[in-house]
């Protein structure tokens, strides 16, 4: 099972896991005897390396996130702004064609927002089997008439649709990338080693659990923007409903 897809679990394994390391540390340092001075300063030395280059760690790798997390907002706008060009230039069909161009793209419209709102998996293939089904249908709908007449007018339709159904896939794309396993490995295995060389030098003493706590918020975080669907930070469709119902608005016009 992949943890990092589950924000709070990976919370309170991580701060159970590295509060441990921390308190092994700490036993550690009860069983020696005092070091000497210039080892104590040897070793700040090691625990200021260990932590500051945790610190890098951590926050490359939250630019990571923020940067994924991004990319599926902008690809969300993109796919509401292809969709949305689309069905103006649904009027540069002919009457038939752009009335089932614009009816198939109002139920596609509805399968895209419930990509993003929907978080059941089963429900999930459901929907991507729709999705696939109406892209395929959009497609026949401006094929006919592009082979037929292959006009620069026509070439806009069928270009706006092709941009509609790549969207999609860039879409999906940026879904799929997140934050790779190997990443949270590095991490976890750096947090692991600061903690118990923390635990060493303070023993048993109440700041012996703040790192520990700090560092499992900062992997919440991290994990809570790079889980799309089981964060609560996630990428709301605000452009696709908007989107839906600026169309109906215009599909019961009189002019429509």
């Amino acid at each position: 099972m992949d943890i990092a897809r589950y924000p709070l679990a990976l919370f309170i394994l991580s701060f159970f896991g590295l509060a441990l390391s921390a308190w092994l540390g700490a036993r550690c340092r009860a069983s020696h005897r005092t070091p000497e001075r210039a080892a104590q300063e040897h070793f700040g030395l090691v625990i200021g390396a260990t932590l500051t280059l945790l610190g890098l760690i951590i926050g490359f790798t939250f630019s990571m996130a923020l940067t994924r997390y991004d990319l599926r907002k902008n690809y969300e706008e993109a796919e509401a702004n292809a969709i949305g060009t689309e069905f103006v230039r649904a009027d540069l069909l002919p009457a038939a064609d752009a009335a089932k161009v614009r009816a198939l793209l109002l139920r596609y419209v509805d399968q895209r927002i419930l990509f993003y709102t929907v978080h059941d998996q089963q429900r999930l293939r459901q929907i991507n089997d729709q999705t696939a089904k109406l892209q395929a249908e959009l497609w026949s709908a401006v094929l006919p008439q592009a082979l037929a007449q292959p006009t620069p007018v026509t070439a806009l339709a069928v270009a706006g649709m092709n941009d509609v159904l790549n969207s999609q896939g860039y879409t999906q794309a940026a879904w799929w990338n997140r934050i790779p396993p190997a990443a949270w490995g590095l991490m976890a295995t750096l947090a692991v080693c600061a903690n118990a060389l923390v635990g060493f030098a303070v023993g048993k003493s109440g700041a012996l659990w703040i790192l520990p706590l700090v560092v499992s918020i900062a992997f919440f975080l991290m994990a809570d923007i790079d889980a799309p669907r089981r964060g609560v930070i996630r990428v709301v469709p605000q452009n696709l409903l908007s989107l839906s119902e600026s169309l109906r608005a215009q599909s019961s016009s009189p002019a429509r």
